[in-house]
């Protein structure tokens, strides 16, 4: 195999002209920043998870580019381009990576609710009652869908004229991009509540195939893609993360992330994050091996596939 390129968590390697393979590390980042600290078992359980839920949404009739794990932390898929520079992406091009993030909310959690806070989205946009405040934690009325650039250092939001742009996607592919976000989370939404957990939100990636048809790619409702809580602690008011949400907290808690969205809002050079201490990467460890339990409903052997 050829390693072609390494990702914030993940390397990966040409097996041949229409196949690649992921090795999924135990490295994470936040706020697109990759920390100093290795998270044992990470990259095995989301490479199993994934693996999972590509098994689920093909039995739905999804078209995906997972093709097999080939032991814990590796994964073989087929292989679409990568074309970074926009103006090379026409209406007609196939097999290549859509290079946008598609990110779908049901709760008011995370940055969404910090956006609310901030007055940059209004309630009522996301179809609240005019004059309402929502609160953390709140179901969303309604599914909220937006998406946000890929290819970018940065990720930034986009407007959907914006998407349509970069993507060179038709408005009816589109459409049917939205509308197949909505169909697989509403089953992965219907299995998890089944384990006692909450589908908060969560990002897909899609690529156009070799005849133009839409394919889910990358990795999905793992923990670093997908936030979830705890159904019975969220029935009695709290809000439990159970995702890499966990460790965006620690780093609010600390200082750091009001540090570099400052530094980023002002265009000066960005604070280097601090590793985690031992309990805190032990806690997220733990945190990730019982979460793809739990979705799975397998026990977490070390190199099991």
């Amino acid at each position: 195999m050829r390693f072609l390129r390494k990702g914030k968590v993940k390397e990966v390697y040409e097996v041949s002209e229409g196949e690649l393979e992921f090795v999924f590390t135990d490295q994470i980042s936040v706020f697109d920043k990759v920390i100093p600290t290795l998270i044992p078992y990470k990259g095995e359980t989301l490479c199993r998870t994934s693996a999972h839920w590509f098994k689920v949404v093909q039995a739905l009739g999804v078209r995906t580019h997972f093709l097999k794990v080939m032991d814990g932390n590796r994964m073989r898929v087929r292989r679409v381009q990568v074309i970074p520079d926009y103006d090379r992406i026409t209406p007609s091009t196939r097999s290549f990576l859509i290079p946008l993030e598609v990110i779908a909310r049901y709760y008011v959690a995370g940055s969404f609710h910090d956006r609310i806070q901030a007055g940059k989205i209004q309630p009522e946009s996301v179809g609240f009652p005019r004059g309402h405040a929502p609160k953390y934690g709140e179901p969303l009325p309604r599914p909220f869908v937006e998406v946000t650039t890929k290819l970018e250092k940065v990720d930034r939001e986009l407007t959907e004229d914006e998407a349509l742009k970069i993507s060179k996607l038709s408005r009816v592919e589109f459409d049917d991009l939205v509308r197949t976000v909505l169909k697989i989370d509403e089953r992965l939404n219907m299995e998890v509540r089944k384990r006692g957990l909450i589908h908060v939100d969560g990002k897909k990636e899609f690529a156009m195939d070799d005849e133009r048809r839409l394919m889910l790619v990358d990795t999905f409702g793992t923990a670093d893609e997908d936030r979830f809580w705890d159904l019975e602690a969220y029935e009695t008011g709290q809000q439990v993360e159970l995702s890499k949400e966990f460790v965006r907290q620690y780093y609010r808690k600390i200082g750091y992330h009001q540090a570099l969205m400052d530094a980023r809002t002002a265009g000066k050079p960005e604070p280097d994050i601090p590793p985690l201490p031992a309990d805190v990467a032990k806690r997220v460890s733990n945190l990730y091996v019982s979460l793809f339990e739990r979705l799975t409903g397998e026990t977490f052997h070390q190199d099991a596939f």
